[in-house]
């Protein structure tokens, strides 16, 4: 044998033991290794003995001759032992007939040496062997440690690995499931149906891609437990792209499912307190509204009830001739027109809790338009000027002439005003003054940015001679809400003109008073804002509005 000395500490640390039924070959085999470096833990002549000594000293390596002493073979002693020990074989042998080397080959050696054995093709084939169990081992503790199964088949869909989290899943041991069918050891249905379907590897030798498992399959373990399992297929192939056989990786998808519905369950359980919620809320608003409406509607039909009466009255003193018929033409006339305003009073409350629930829903439609304030607004304040004159009060308009128009609803803009207007109107007292003014600002688009500016306009609604308390204006825009002893010009109860027929005013109805929340619903809808203040016996409503509507918005 040619001589080979190493220092490396690596050699010094490797166990060998040598399993060779003649002493003499032994014996050389020993100096071979000592002068290599390697230590030579002991030396065995039969295969019997090779696992006895393997089991006790568990060496890092075993030299093994094929033909030994005894009833078994080095084949035998060798796949015995890496199926139990995983400990790597190099055989060192005489015998190279075909017939032994493909038994021996089965056994997938880390090494087939030829005696004579020459020093230096021993270290090449010890080194080798070493350094292909080394990543061997270390692939194998990755995929013993994954939690994921991993089952890896040859083209023939033979079972040639399965690691400990497979094993646990499946039920099979390696020893056990190596060189099984496939569909023997990993047998997959589906949940609902309960019918075998087809594994993803097959898919995956069919296909040469990568194979993902289907939603809700389920593996039947080896002993019928039947585990819900999600994994993919994929081949394997050798440096020339040849297919060498295929792995899968599975996993126990329970968790993951009962996360799931767990999940699902929080979110239907979730909407549904969404649901109860609102129908709490729309109970409750209901609740509200027939509370808040209640005396609202008492009132006009108390006071169409009352004229009913009254007419009745009538006839009944014109049956025993007491009452003339001058007098009774402008009776029946005043009252007439009480009932026709409480009908109409009645039908624009409902008209406005109608708007009000389109407006909460954001289902008002919009039809955006051009609008010339300097034009328009004198158009709609001319509907008011006969008001303001009968009740002797002062209506002034200060528009600028050059203003740009504004693009906005112009029903829902003539809405805000006349409301303003209208109730400007009903609380001013005689010989005040109502003005209407109109400002073209500009407004920062940001804290950060002062110097880009957005146009928008104010619109302000103003009457003398009253005034709001502090602490009521922030109430003034909530439905049905009245400032409590304020003063109005509104007509006295019906109940009291029965002392007093004939009737020589008009009839003039209190508001619904929906008027100012819906103003503000109103212009929030339109993308403005409207503040009330009042103060040294003026009370002002300012709206403002953007230049131009934006389109997101009306669609």
């Amino acid at each position: 044998m040619t001589n080979i000395s190493s220092n490396t500490q690596t050699t010094k640390t490797i166990r060998v033991l040598v399993v060779e039924d003649e002493y003499i070959l032994a014996i050389n085999l020993q100096e071979s290794l000592e002068s290599l470096g390697y230590r030579v833990v002991d030396i065995a002549d039969s295969a019997e003995a090779a696992i006895e000594k393997a089991n006790k000293l568990r060496p890092n390596l075993i030299l093994m001759d094929i033909r030994l002493r005894g009833e078994m073979d080095g084949i035998q002693a060798a796949e015995h032992i890496w199926n139990r020990l995983q400990i790597p074989v190099i055989y060192v042998t005489g015998h190279s007939d075909k017939s032994t080397v493909e038994r021996a080959t089965l056994t997938l050696p880390f090494g087939y040496i030829l005696k004579p054995v020459r020093e230096q093709e021993l270290y090449v084939a010890i080194q080798t062997a070493l350094n292909r169990y080394e990543r061997e081992q270390f692939l194998s503790s990755v995929l013993r440690g994954m939690g994921d199964g991993v089952i890896v088949v040859d083209p023939q869909l033979r079972v040639k690995y399965l690691n400990q989290a497979g094993e646990a899943l499946t039920g099979w041991r390696l020893d056990e499931a190596k060189d099984q069918m496939l569909d023997d050891v990993f047998q997959l249905i589906d949940e609902q149906t309960q019918l075998r379907v087809e594994n993803p590897i097959i898919w995956a030798f069919q296909q040469e891609t990568t194979i993902y498992l289907s939603d809700r399959i389920l593996l039947i373990a080896k002993d019928g437990t039947k585990i819900p399992v999600a994994d993919s297929a994929t081949l394997l192939r050798d440096n020339n792209g040849a297919i060498t056989g295929a792995v899968m990786v599975f996993r126990d998808d329970t968790q993951r499912r009962l996360t799931e519905e767990r999940n699902l369950a929080a979110e239907r359980t979730r909407k549904l307190e969404m649901q109860i919620t609102e129908l709490q809320l729309l109970n409750q608003l209901k609740v509200d509204l027939l509370a808040a409406t209640s005396h609202e509607m008492r009132t006009p039909l108390s006071n169409i009830k009352m004229t009913i009466s009254l007419l009745e009255n009538i006839l009944d003193q014109q049956e025993i001739g007491q009452l003339e018929a001058s007098s009774k033409l402008e009776s029946v006339s005043c009252y007439l027109g009480i009932l026709r305003s409480e009908c109409e009073r009645e039908l624009n409350l409902v008209d406005d809790l109608l708007k009000m629930r389109i407006i909460d829903a954001d289902m008002y439609p919009l039809e955006l338009t051009s609008i010339q304030l300097q034009l328009w607004l004198p158009h709609i304040a001319e509907g008011f000027q006969e008001l303001a004159q009968a009740k002797q009060q002062i209506l002034e308009l200060n528009i600028h002439p050059d203003l740009p128009p504004l693009i906005s609803d112009l029903s829902i803009l003539t809405q805000i005003v006349s409301e303003l207007l209208n109730n400007a109107c009903k609380y001013t007292p005689p010989q005040e003054q109502i003005t209407v003014t109109v400002h073209l600002v500009q407004n920062p688009t940001s804290i950060i940015n002062q110097d880009t500016q957005i146009p928008s306009f104010q619109i302000t609604i103003s009457n003398s001679g009253v005034e709001i308390p502090s602490n009521e204006q922030s109430r003034i825009f909530e439905p049905f809400y009245r400032i409590p002893n304020r003063n109005t010009t509104e007509q006295p109860p019906i109940s009291n003109l029965i002392k007093k027929i004939p009737i020589s005013s008009t009839w003039q109805p209190s508001g619904a008073g929906l008027g100012l929340a819906l103003v503000k619903k109103l212009v929030k809808y339109i993308q403005g804002t409207i503040a009330v203040t009042s103060a040294q016996g003026w009370t002002s409503f300012t709206v403002q509005l953007p230049l131009t509507l934006s389109l997101e918005r009306s669609s």
